[in-house]
């Protein structure tokens, strides 16, 4: 796999990948990704038709999802318990 472009995004890093007959665009923000795969054929089979895809459309449902990811994970871990608090040990002299 390796890098064909980026899309610039004051939020988003967006790159774009390419493997054998795939195309991959990648969207991070923090701790959160997501990407969509393309085999060559289905409508996508350039770098260029990716940039196209990657419209503010796109990128609208992509953030939703994101805050809906960071959702999922604040509500499993409020399932999972209080952080664990530092063990206390006894003073060594």
């Amino acid at each position: 796999m390796r890098i064909v472009g980026y899309i610039e995004h004051p939020v988003l890093k967006i790159t774009i990948f390419q493997m054998e007959n795939k195309l991959s665009v990648k969207l991070e923000s923090g701790l959160f990704e997501q990407t969509y795969k393309f085999r060559t054929g289905e409508q996508i089979n350039t770098v260029e038709d990716i940039r196209k895809l990657v419209d503010d459309t796109f990128i609208a449902a992509v953030l939703e999802e994101m805050a809906r990811m960071r959702s999922i994970r604040s509500e499993g871990l409020a399932r999972f318990g209080p952080a664990e608090e530092d063990e206390e040990f006894e003073e060594i002299l």
